[in-house]
Order: structure tokens, then sequence, then C-alpha cells
């Protein structure tokens, strides 16, 4: 098999996981479902689409397939050719597409142009079907007069993403917030409405590091519209404790209670409430619920630095279980997993963030296509570079 047959390979099936249906132009039925990736789509004038992506019946983007080891970030130009190469006649969500991909069935970057000044970003995987089509409902008719139509508009300035909804955040209430914590809580969202995707938050430990991320966490889900945020801590005692500070949370806005107005779940299964706008949880589990493994509850209070270890009579992490020792013992690559899609998280915090970019940890934080917030008091060189040197707060 070619390298380019290999990489097609690879594709179909990561998009046949998020949910589409993956066929060939001459057999291609636009409404087989929702989400159709039509292989080799002819584009009169710009050859062929390695890949032609329609979303409720309507073309939405594109993806351009190149072998593994091909430098990605050169292909996103040949994609924007192919979202504007469309016959006239062809239904579309809009000149040009919205959505572009860039991939090598190993690697993957994505392009929303419905964001304020789109530009390309790394990806785990494909993003779902039921995503971009809820990201195309705010789209506006030619006439304005609705939501969804065709026509030749700028996608970039209706459609409110979450990027987009940042821009218009209304300003910080600071009382009963110290110093230290309205400034980072300022220089995060000026980091996020920058669209940069990582950034690190070191503050002492006793400084308020909790109270300051819930705080900002509120902010991103009642004015920016984030969908779901994942609070990461190392043990489940810490878990237990960040619950208790999200339910004692009074908004300054409205004085009701974090827990009041949005439900909070702290993960103890492995089973993500779909209505929870914050899940608490261990990296630990989280790693094991992408490898679909049950994490007994004791394995939660190992601290992440000893559970990669192994045991002193060769069982794995702490020897507890045979299976989930060697899950952490001898980690396996993350996969993608279809019943946590990688889009299940607009923002993860990481609470002790030099305690979580390490080894197989890093693979839980790189799974989802989200922003990246550190917390941390103690920060090294790693942890600095893991973060892009995006220090807001110190």
């Amino acid at each position: 098999m070619s390298p380019e047959a290999e990489a097609r390979e690879n594709i179909d099936a990561l998009l046949s996981a998020a949910g589409w249906h993956v066929c060939d132009a001459s057999t291609a039925n636009i409404h087989a479902a929702r989400g159709v990736a039509i292989r080799e789509f002819p584009l009169p004038g710009h050859g062929f689409a390695d890949y032609l992506l329609y979303v409720d019946g309507k073309a939405a983007g594109v993806i351009e397939a190149k072998k593994a080891g091909v430098t990605l970030t050169g292909v996103e130009t040949q994609s924007d050719k192919y979202t504007q190469g469309l016959p006239a006649a062809l239904p579309r969500w809009g000149n040009p597409l919205p959505f572009s991909y860039q991939s090598t069935g190993i690697e993957t970057r994505f392009t929303n142009g419905l964001d304020p000044t789109p530009r390309s970003r790394p990806v785990f995987a494909f993003h779902k079907p039921e995503l971009l089509a809820e990201w195309l409902a705010y789209l506006p008719s030619p006439s304005g007069g609705g939501a969804g139509g065709e026509g030749d508009f700028s996608v970039a300035q209706p459609a409110p993403t979450f990027l987009a909804r940042l821009q218009a955040m209304p300003p910080l209430k600071e009382e009963g917030l110290w110093p230290a914590q309205i400034t980072a809580i300022n220089n995060l969202e000026k980091s996020l409405k920058e669209n940069r995707p990582r950034a690190l938050i070191q503050m002492a430990t006793g400084s308020g590091k909790t109270f300051t991320s819930i705080s900002f966490i509120y902010r991103l889900i009642k004015f920016a519209g984030a969908r779901r945020i994942l609070f990461l801590v190392d043990r489940g005692n810490l878990a237990d404790q960040t619950l208790k500070e999200f339910q004692q949370y009074v908004s300054p806005y409205n004085n009701f209670k974090f827990s009041e107005e949005y439900i909070v779940q702290r993960l103890a299964g492995n089973q993500i409430d779909t209505t929870a706008r914050v899940c608490i949880c261990t990296i630990q589990r989280m790693y094991s619920m992408l490898k679909g493994k049950e994490l007994p509850p004791d394995l939660e209070e190992i601290p992440v630095d000893q559970l990669t270890l192994p045991s002193p009579s060769g069982g794995g992490a702490g020897g507890e279980g045979k299976g989930l020792s060697n899950l952490f013992a001898q980690p396996e690559p993350i996969e993608y997993n279809p019943a946590i899609p990688i889009e299940t998280f607009d923002i993860i915090v990481t609470d002790e963030a030099h305690r979580s970019i390490y080894n197989l940890w890093a693979q839980v934080l790189e799974y989802f296509d989200a922003y990246l917030v550190g917390l941390t008091a103690t920060p090294g060189k790693q942890t600095f570079g893991f973060f892009h040197q995006n220090l807001v707060m110190c």
C-alpha cells in the first residue's frame, strides 16, 4: 500500500469513528446521514477535493489528505482553494465553505472559518457532524431572514462561536477579588480573546487559585457560552474539595450559587453527564475513560507521579489490580474514543499543572479540542514550554 493510500485508509477510519458516512463520489447520497464525506469530489478548474464534507445536505467543508510526514501548515492554502471551487449550483453553507481540515491520518489540523480571524490548529481527530451543524445553525440566510442559508457571504462575521463570543465579554466585577485574582482573570480572558491555545496561571499556595478558576469559569460559561469545561485534578480528595468550592461560589452578577445555575459533575464513574457545564475529574480517571477502562476509586488517591512507576513486585502502579496497574505502568497511546469525542470540552483547567503534563498525562490534555489553562504554584521549564511560555499571571 502506498503512503497516500495508507493515509486515506486512516482518514476513512477516523471519519467513520466520528460518525461520518464515507463514500465515493460515484455512489454519493448527500442525505445518507447527517454528515457525509465524499472522496475525490470533482471541482471544475480546481481538480478534486480529497474529501468534500456535507452536513444536513449542504457542502460545509473539505479535507486535504497528505501522506504521513508532510508538514500540514503549508497545506492550508491549498485547502482554501478547494473551499472556493464548488460548482455554482451545488447546495452549500457559504462561499467559501466554512470548514477545512488537513490530515495525514496521523496528524490533523482544522480551520474554523466561522471564527474571527480564522487560523488552523492541531486536532486529535475529526469533529462529529453534529458539532459542525451546531455551529452552522447560527449562519444567517443571504437575505438576513433566518439561519442556515446558502449564498456568498463572509462566514467569519456572523457566527457566534466561543471565540467570537469571547470578544464581547462584559467587564469583570472586581468586588470580593484580590488584586492578584483580578489580574489573573483579566489576563486570561485577554489571552483567550487572542486565540492563544494554552495559558499558565502561577499563583502561590493559599492565594485562592481555585476561587480564581471558578470565577473565570463562571464568566466563560455565562457570557461566552462555553458548552462544557473540564476541571482536572490529580487526586480524588482534591476533586471533592473543588466540588465544594463550586457549590459555595456565589455569582457577583445575580447572587445565585454556581450549582443553582449550572450542573457541576464530580466524575466518580465513566459516564459524563451531558447536561453538566463543569466536570471535575482526576486526570487518571479521564485517561482510563479514554482507554475504555473502569478505574477503582482507590487509584484516584495515588499521586500521578507514582502511578506510572512499577510496584516492587513488578505488578505495576502501586501493586493495585493487574489490568489497571499495567494501564498506568505500561501506558499505551490514547486512540480516538467515539464515546468521548474531541469536542466534549471547550476548556480544560488543570490544577497542579506541573504534575499533569508528563508522559501519558499530556495525552489526556492534548486529546480534546479545547483551550488549556494550567494552575500551579511551582512551574518549571517543562511546564512553561508545555504552555507555550504564555504565563498570564505570576
